[in-house]
């Protein structure tokens, strides 16, 4: 339209008038995509923000814990006992009453000085001060915040027919907020009127442009915003997938306006004689077409339904799909070339020199199946090497991880297809010591014995689905070992700092899930556990038999250190228990005299749902309660 205009100005003598409008139309559309490339100076102080609460919060549960880690008495903790609850009664339960008995502490025994009883009736005045209404008044002006963070802590119930799970409160309001703020840039100084509608379809599709670098920087499993933020990937997922559903939507809008503009509100004069057929087939529209057809299918193959029913499609069709609409878009629009090569150098730098590199490891894995006979566990253990193998190198799985970290799998000897799929698994064995030359030793366990070189144990818990699972645990029937290549490990520190802070930790694990809290009850029980600190752990499994995915002597052990284990029947034999009243009761029985819980849950999504609504009570009558969810899926 720009090009059509100066060709107008250029050969055709126009009217004041016409020559005024166009005139009016380019300056108003090059201030409206000055307006719109500061947004991302505006995400950049958003993010910093965030940045500066999120570092101030892990200082202080670091600090916390270092503080408390150094008053307490090892002997004291080795002395304490858990509680192992299964239906029955544990081998050692003479010992696990005794050791959990509550402590009295120890007050002045000098009691206070009597008040003196006022006699002078004459000076009191009849209408004495209401102070228990000030007091109510105060106490219902500090409910307030209680009851916003307590809102924005809940979870509502997943959306009717479609049965889509929604986040917490306060997620959706970030959300809200971030649309908002790309709404308020479509329309901020923009011309109202359909003389102008060509400014609302070009800003539209300017928005989509200035999205583009943080789309994919939100998809790097490799990335600046976990340092900033101190969340994995994995936990900013739901804004990445958030983001790319509005970008689709202005991707739709700005090809509507289009050709809304185009056939219906253009001015004849400025047709310059092209016909719909030659419109349609100019190769800008050709490109523009091919890039919004290429994101749109993006769109669709990410939803998780098709996700979970074709996960391989999404992968291949995933890397190939955007590869495709960044070449278009390239070719499209001149002005979005600076960010398709941000966008385009993100995903190289991530996928090519960090995950097929750096991150990445071959190495050769024990199968074993196990009990049920559709779960398996895939096992490697190696010595962690004690310096740097090279000066650019960085921390990979071969130098260990961290509780609730997860990694990569793939395995190409299934077949030509497998080569270039990566499946995500948590890592269900405890965090190995991480050498101090890595640039995550601040919160990794130490060596316990300098003197023998750190080993690292590796076990991935797999369930057969149908797939990738199914194949590997056909693969693992007849073979008893496998060359798989990891990527990773991927992860944040944030679960295990709230945890550590805290005075009571809670752990909910639904099924697998497992696999992510049984690492952080080793690294708080085995690795440094402060005197007074209270660890219970509630694990509702399907079948008996899984509960031999985690051996019963790693579980005794934990017991013996001071874990309070609750494994109620088997769901397929005695139903669904009670996890929210439960919890419920250990969230009360902890925070009731000002203590901090910290809790985190990993499970189906009913049984985190249950979880994160009975902390967002607690959070709403002023118990200091965290919560963590570590949730299943993508």
């Amino acid at each position: 339209m720009v090009e059509t205009a100066k060709k107008s100005l250029r050969y055709r003598q126009l009217d004041p008038e016409k020559v005024a409008y166009l005139r009016f139309l380019i300056d108003e559309l090059l201030k409206g995509r000055d307006v719109v490339a500061s947004y991302n100076l505006v995400v950049l102080a958003v993010i910093l923000a965030f940045a500066a609460l999120q570092w101030r919060e892990t200082r202080r549960d670091r600090r916390k814990w270092r503080q408390r880690l150094a008053g307490s008495d090892p002997s004291a903790s080795e002395a304490k006992r858990g509680r192992d609850v299964m239906g029955r009664r544990s081998d050692s339960d003479d010992e696990v009453f005794s050791s959990s008995s509550s402590t009295l502490r120890e007050g002045d025994v000098t009691p206070p000085d009597p008040k003196q009883v006022d006699l002078d009736l004459e000076n009191r005045p009849l209408l004495p001060k209401s102070s228990n209404q000030t007091r109510q008044t105060r106490s219902r002006l500090l409910s307030i915040p209680r009851a916003i963070r307590g809102w924005l802590a809940y979870q509502p119930r997943p959306l009717p027919i479609i049965n889509r799970q929604l986040p917490c409160n306060g997620t959706s309001v970030f959300v809200l907020a971030f649309v908002g703020l790309n709404v308020f840039l479509h329309f901020y100084h923009l011309p109202l009127g359909a003389e102008y509608f060509f400014l609302f379809a070009d800003r539209s599709g300017y928005i989509f442009i200035v999205n583009l670098p943080l789309l994919y920087l939100l998809a790097a499993k490799t990335q600046p915003l976990k340092v900033l933020t101190g969340r994995s990937y994995e936990a900013l997922n739901i804004f990445h997938r958030r983001l790319g559903e509005f970008m689709c939507f202005h991707a739709l809008v700005h090809m509507v306006s289009m050709l809304i503009w185009r056939f219906l509100l253009e001015p004849d004069w400025l047709l310059d004689g092209n016909t719909a057929r030659e419109y349609l087939l100019h190769p800008l529209i050709l490109e523009g077409f091919g890039a919004f057809l290429a994101y749109e299918l993006l769109y669709f193959t990410s939803l998780a339904s098709f996700r979970q029913r074709w996960y391989e499609l999404f992968l291949a069709s995933h890397v190939v799909l955007q590869v495709v609409a960044l070449v278009f878009l390239w070719l499209h629009f001149h002005t979005s070339r600076p960010y398709v090569a941000w966008a385009l150098g993100i995903f190289l730098v991530d996928r090519l020199v960090w995950r097929l590199t750096l991150k990445s490891m071959t190495t050769t894995a024990d199968l074993t199946i196990l009990e049920d006979g559709e779960t398996f566990m895939l096992s490697a253990d190696w010595d962690i090497p004690s310096q740097p193998p090279s000066r650019f190198f960085t921390h990979n799985i071969r130098t260990g991880w961290r509780p609730t970290d997860h990694v990569f799998l793939t395995v190409p000897c299934l077949g030509r297809s497998h080569t270039l799929q990566a499946h995500p698994f948590t890592i269900a064995s405890a965090a190995p010591p991480i050498p101090s030359w890595t640039d995550s030793s601040s919160s990794s366990v130490t060596n316990a014995n300098s003197d023998r070189p750190p080993h690292a144990w590796l076990n991935l818990l797999v369930r057969s689905h149908a797939g990738f699972t199914s194949s590997l645990l056909s693969h693992a029937r007849s073979h008893s070992s496998v060359s798989v290549r990891l990527d990773g490990p991927y992860g944040s520190f944030h679960a295990l700092d709230m945890l550590r802070a805290s005075d009571t930790a809670l752990l909910i694990a639904g099924g697998s899930g497992i696999a992510v809290v049984y690492p952080l009850a080793e690294a708080l029980l085995l690795h440094g556990r402060p005197t007074g600190q209270r660890v219970r752990m509630l694990w509702v499994v399907h079948s008996r038999s899984h509960i031999g995915w985690i051996p019963s002597e790693r579980l005794r052990e934990l017991v013996d250190a001071g874990l309070e284990l609750v494994i109620p029947e088997p769901t397929v034999e005695a139903g669904r228990p009670d996890v929210g009243g439960l919890v419920e009761g250990w969230i009360a029985e902890g925070g009731g005299g000002g203590g901090e819980v910290a809790v985190v849950v990993s499970g189906p999504d009913g049984v985190n749902r249950s979880v994160v609504n009975v902390c967002a009570e607690g959070i709403g009558r002023g118990l200091d309660v965290r919560i963590a969810v570590e949730k299943f899926g993508w």
